[in-house]
């Protein structure tokens, strides 16, 4: 499908800006040019998910389209237990209202914030693990994004593994800049939890994108096909989540799938409350056959090329002028380091939002805020520590070099405007999930 691009002057996106209260979210899609807000469900599906959109069995329970969906998942996965959800959320949802409460803590890489959400609101803590390199933006190692074992170790030691009902990590890990997790790391995570037998889950939203890094990075497995990795790397584990939004090359859809009998019959019971009937869960016929069609595409190596080496031509390009990035680069976004980007604006005033702005203002383009607004609190009042980034999302099977060139030439001219710019005063947030609402002022 090809859909026009409404073009707007900077003087009309001043206007539409302070209507949304200087919070992208918050501006109609007809007024973007370029969108990077997110690569979650924003991709174009194929002529073949089309199609099978065409063959979905719409029975309330045990379609075919369900069966077709189930078979696809526990041969890539080769878990025992299949519940699909509308989306990765749900699944998350679903998953910590069975096993989290008050008092229990959930280690992982990093947390992206509905998987945060979900543990916090059930009372339980959500504890980020990442490797110390993963807090230097410019540094480069093939897999900043793996979990610090030693760490985890200590954590479980410290806390109890009585008081840890799983630990999780999310492939890729998009809150530290889309950076992948090795097969490695992987595999002693699970030989850890293991040993201290708590259940092992993987956060599978980009499990292809990582597959393919693992193959082109990691020693020996170059000889291997991205679904061999794949599959072992969901052998390893007990469980998985995942957003089919991202890898799954659908504009909605997730799953929760598992081996626990306990579990799954726990779970199965919130999703008929919340969701759906067991074989749909949430998802039309047709969203589970084009899920099912897009878990396999998602394997062709020739896709993951292009689409990762996208991802690097842009962030070559912008590296080439001086801008600062998180490196390198990831598998489905470019994130840029806002606190190097304007060192005159403080952590308060919020220098992510600042850019996710100008960019806008300047071009058209949204991104979104990886940082103090989406992870601060100010009730009660926690110091954020983490990076402070704008990403960048590349929805797939999208937008074209031509269409990559511009937000270059943009993000270009924004930066050497940098140092004539302000920050931003918070005037509200909602209690969870902030960012997605938040309204600013300018200071």
């Amino acid at each position: 499908m090809v859909e026009p691009i409404k073009m707007t002057t900077r003087q009309e996106r001043e206007g539409i800006l302070h209507e949304a209260g200087f919070n992208p979210f918050l501006i109609k899609a007809e007024d973007v040019i370029i969108d990077l807000l997110t690569d979650s469900g924003t991709g174009a599906m194929s002529a073949s998910q089309w199609g099978g959109l065409m063959e979905g069995d719409e029975s309330y329970a045990g379609s075919k389209s369900f069966f077709h969906f189930k078979e696809t998942v526990q041969d890539l996965t080769g878990f025992k237990h299949i519940i699909p959800t509308h989306q990765g959320r749900a699944a998350e949802r679903i998953l910590f209202g069975v096993v989290g409460k008050a008092g229990k803590f959930i280690p992982n890489n990093a947390h992206f914030d509905t998987t945060r959400a979900n543990i916090e609101h059930v009372g339980a803590v959500a504890q980020d693990l990442p490797i110390p390199i993963a807090k230097e933006p410019s540094a480069l190692d093939p897999f900043k994004g793996n979990i610090d074992t030693k760490r985890l170790r200590a954590f479980i030691k410290d806390k109890g593994p009585e008081n840890i009902p799983l630990v999780m990590i999310t492939v890729t890990n998009n809150t530290g800049g889309g950076q992948p997790v090795s097969l490695a790391n992987i595999r002693e995570t699970s030989e850890i939890c293991k040993e201290n037998r708590i259940p092992f889950f993987i956060d599978a939203c980009r499990f292809a994108e990582n597959s393919y890094f693992i193959k082109m990075r990691e020693k020996g497995q170059g000889d291997r096909s991205v679904k061999e990795i794949a599959q072992e790397m969901f052998r390893l584990a007990d469980g998985a989540t995942m957003s089919g939004k991202k890898d799954g090359h659908v504009n909605m859809g997730g799953f929760l799938a598992l081996n626990n009998d306990l579990w799954s019959e726990q779970a199965r019971n919130l999703l008929i409350l919340t969701e759906g009937f067991p074989t749909y869960g949430g998802l039309s016929g047709r969203d589970l056959e084009a899920y099912a069609i897009g878990l396999k595409e998602v394997l062709d190596e020739e896709y993951l090329k292009y689409r990762i080496r996208s991802v690097q031509y842009t962030g070559e390009k912008l590296t080439a002028a001086g801008i600062p990035l998180v490196l390198p680069t990831g598998g489905h976004a470019i994130y840029i380091d806002a606190l190097n980007f304007f060192p005159q604006i403080p952590r308060e005033q919020f220098p992510g939002q600042v850019l996710c702005c100008e960019l806008y203002l300047a071009g058209g383009i949204r991104g979104v805020e990886i940082g103090t607004v989406m992870f601060g609190k100010s009730k009660p009042a926690v110091e954020y520590q983490g990076l402070e980034l704008v990403r960048l999302a590349l929805p797939r099977r999208v937008y074209t070099q031509s269409h990559m060139d511009y937000v270059c030439e943009v993000l270009i001219e924004v930066f050497k405007n940098r140092k004539t710019l302000k920050g931003l005063k918070m005037v509200y947030e909602a209690p969870t999930l902030r960012h997605f609402t938040a309204q600013f002022i300018q200071t």
